[in-house]
């Protein structure tokens, strides 16, 4: 399966931090299902200084990249405009 390193950056306006939180109990449901699918491998928020949410990382991984363009359609911080800011790289998790 190809591994895939996401980074995405949150929305900066006021509203920004109402919309991860509305979005928040769908997205953990879209993460426990790749998870049951052995797709999702680890994840969880950036936070800035203070300790508030800004962002999040995620190591998932596919079989095809439709699936990965799959996954990132129905995802509920893409849809509800939560991350303003996504980047998708190749990965590869060092087996030590």
């Amino acid at each position: 399966m190809q591994q895939y390193l996401i980074i995405a950056r949150d929305g900066n306006d006021t509203e920004a931090f109402e919309r991860r939180m509305k979005a928040r109990t769908s997205h953990f449901e879209v993460a426990r299902q790749l998870k049951l699918h052995g797709q999702f491998v680890m994840g969880g928020a950036i936070l800035d200084d203070h300790g508030k949410m800004t962002g999040s990382v995620m190591v998932v991984q596919f079989e095809r990249e439709d699936d990965l363009l799959d996954w990132m359609r129905a995802e509920p911080y893409i849809n509800e405009d939560v991350w303003q800011s996504i980047e998708v790289k190749p990965f590869r998790i060092a087996e030590v």
